[in-house]
């Protein structure tokens, strides 16, 4: 088996769009034959999800709407790495607190994933949260999270719904199973000074 050796240089990069969660950029990409292609990334400031796991093995779900899909979906507690120089696990607490009115004593890494490598550089952190108590939601104001609801789904039955088509956020899917796996040996999470590689920077920088 031959070891891959080419770096993928950069010769150029062109900003094509900056809003307020995201911006696009072109890259013209040297390829291992030496032809440059213009790759377009979408930069992201990264996120944290939230397994939340009671005493009984449930999980806290939210049904939220989504406008880029028309529907509300099933899914963890989540947010946005929007606050700079925010610790991933102080956002992940404001978040449980703020769309699930938890509060969690025991913090562990569960799962990291980048959600579309092939065209965004969006990394998720997942914790997994125990140890709950309630602490009541804040008021959300009149954005999507002002509508959503919240369940507490069994880990068992979390699983079957992944598996029937009825979860479909991927970071969710990714929780539930990650979740699911470690139930029985939760020494198995992460610490949370665990390394994070990809969590993107770039997006950060611009607003810096």
């Amino acid at each position: 088996m031959t070891t891959p050796r080419h770096d993928f240089p950069v010769h150029a990069s062109k900003d094509i769009y900056t809003g307020r969660v995201m911006a696009l950029r072109a890259d013209e990409v040297e390829m291992p034959g030496g032809r440059v292609a213009v790759r377009e990334v979408l930069e992201h400031p990264g996120a944290v999800a939230i397994a939340a796991l009671d005493a009984d093995d449930r999980l806290m779900m939210l049904h939220q709407y989504r406008h880029p899909v028309g529907r509300r979906l099933w899914e963890m507690p989540a947010g946005l790495l929007d606050v700079a120089g925010e610790d991933p696990v102080e956002a992940a607490k404001r978040e449980l607190a703020e769309e699930a009115g938890l509060a969690a004593a025991d913090w562990s890494v569960l799962v990291d994933l980048t959600t579309s490598p092939g065209f965004s550089d969006e990394s998720v952190r997942i914790f997994l949260a125990r140890d709950l108590t309630e602490v009541g939601r804040p008021d959300l104001g009149d954005d999507e999270e002002a509508d959503l609801s919240t369940r507490w789904v069994s880990l068992s039955v979390a699983v079957r719904m992944v598996l029937s088509g009825t979860i479909v956020n991927a970071i969710t899917v990714a929780g539930v199973l990650a979740a699911h796996a470690i139930a029985g040996a939760p020494a198995a999470a992460r610490p949370l000074d665990a390394p994070w590689q990809d969590r993107p920077t770039r997006f950060a920088a611009r607003r810096s």
